[in-house]
């Protein structure tokens, strides 16, 4: 079963054409076998019409009539992949991808996923480019029989509203926890999973404990997991803090950055804070760790941490220095390293992340500039790409969920030691990457291919 990518043209009602009828370039008409004159299934997405295939010497795409585009959604110059199957009789076009959004600015018709529309832009971009179809929704565009879904598509230069069909395959952006949570979120993804087969990848946020849990399962991973506990009493907290000198607190449910706690020794019983904040650091000393998780206990009982061994990271300048890899699914269906960035704490912060002023640099030039010998150096860079696709087989066996995309945080310590430091199921796709004139980044392309792959084309 072959597949030919083509362009779709969309004629008016007024000649021969009517929706019961597509014509297709004899070409395709001959490499794909598709009988002509005959009733076989046009499918995309979910839609399914009976139709008849007229075949055209000169036509290099699939010209549809006007109803029956509406009906599908498709528009005029439209790119996508076709391919048929003579068991079924189903000429399928797609595939159809949809990417569930987590809101639209509808005040804003030129940037309508606000920051993220860049990245949008991008995958139609793409699709066009490898013969694919996307749209973006939102949780209020879930309608409750899920016959049908109102996404926006780019047709041209203007974003476009319209209804099409349940997709092949569903890309989870969503990126809040409470609204993937939602009801009508949950039962939309079960439903077009169990009633038309939909795959839905990157279907739910990881929770950092759940992760660590998971992976100690497996023997090999064990190497690169500092200690880790789901936080549940001072016990606990003393326990860890008298094996190691520096202990870190973070919300299992966490991003960004946010809400961090790092606990370290400063002489004699006393012990020091610090908590992340927009405008940098928090830095309070106790007299006693007693004293610390006094002060500290209300905001552990708002919601749950994660306890953590803290690590002696690599600095340049006296910033930490950690690393983000991408790690992704392609056209094969099997993981592998898309890229591989180091993250610069900002001035009077202890975390790295872009939100709280961190800067990306390249690896060998971020490992450069630490007190790591060259051969660490090398051994670094070498073991940040085999941990970054160890961790992403391991969340593929251990944790329940499809992903195909995670952005895997790792860290080096100052003996050049790989470790990780979480996992992230919705890695950010507005990451400032400078981009040539009309170029797209490769995690794109590779969320297309993967997207290509799960729907068979």
């Amino acid at each position: 079963m072959t597949s030919t990518k083509m362009t779709i043209h969309v004629q008016g009602m007024g000649g021969l054409l009517q929706d019961q009828t597509v014509v297709l370039g004899e070409r395709a008409v001959r490499l794909n076998k598709i009988p002509t004159g005959a009733a076989i299934t046009l499918q995309f997405g979910t839609a399914r019409h009976q139709v008849k295939v007229v075949s055209a010497s000169h036509l290099d795409g699939l010209r549809i009539g006007e109803s029956l585009a509406d009906k599908l959604g498709l528009h005029h110059g439209a790119v996508v992949g076709v391919r048929y199957k003579s068991s079924s009789r189903t000429l399928t076009i797609g595939p159809l991808i949809g990417v569930m959004m987590s809101r639209v600015y509808a005040s804003s018709p030129e940037r309508p996923f606000g920051t993220n529309t860049a990245f949008c832009k991008e995958l139609v971009d793409t699709c066009r480019s490898l013969g694919a179809f996307v749209y973006f929704f939102t949780v209020d565009d879930i309608p409750s029989g899920h016959s049908t879904v109102k996404g926006w598509t780019l047709v041209g230069r203007y974003w476009h509203k319209t209804d099409f069909p349940v997709p092949d395959v569903v890309y989870n952006r969503l990126t809040t926890r409470k609204l993937e949570n939602t009801p009508s979120v949950q039962h939309f993804m079960r439903e077009a999973r169990s009633r038309h087969g939909t795959t839905v990848f990157n279907e739910k946020y990881l929770d950092k404990t759940d992760v660590f849990e998971a992976l100690k399962q497996d023997a090999s991973l064990v190497k690169y997991l500092p200690e880790s506990h789901l936080f549940k009493n001072y016990q606990m907290l003393k326990s860890m803090a008298a094996r190691y000198p520096v202990v870190f607190l973070k919300p299992i449910t966490g991003s960004l950055g946010k809400g961090i706690i790092r606990i370290s020794r400063a002489g004699g019983q006393s012990y020091a804070c610090q908590t992340t904040s927009l405008n940098g650091t928090v830095r309070q000393t106790f007299p006693s760790l007693e004293a610390l998780f006094s002060s500290i206990s209300g905001k552990l009982k708002q919601r749950k941490y994660q306890i953590q061994q803290g690590l002696h990271l690599i600095e340049t300048g006296g910033r930490p220095v950690d690393f983000r890899a991408l790690v992704q699914r392609g056209s094969g269906g099997v993981w592998g390293v898309t890229s591989i960035v180091a993250r610069i704490a900002g001035s009077n912060h202890f975390v790295s992340n872009l939100a709280r002023g961190g800067t990306l640099s390249r690896v060998k030039e971020a490992l450069g500039k630490t007190n790591l010998s060259q051969q660490q150096q090398r051994s670094a860079s070498a073991h940040l790409r085999k941990a970054a696709l160890d961790i992403a087989k391991g969340i593929e066996t251990q944790v329940k969920g499809h992903f195909g995309e995670l952005g895997v945080d790792l860290a080096v310590d100052s003996n050049g030691k790989v470790w990780l430091l979480e996992v992230n199921s919705k890695p950010s796709k507005n990451d400032g990457t400078p981009l040539a004139e009309g170029g797209t980044r490769p995690s794109v392309k590779q969320t297309v291919l993967y997207a290509r792959y799960l729907a068979g084309f």
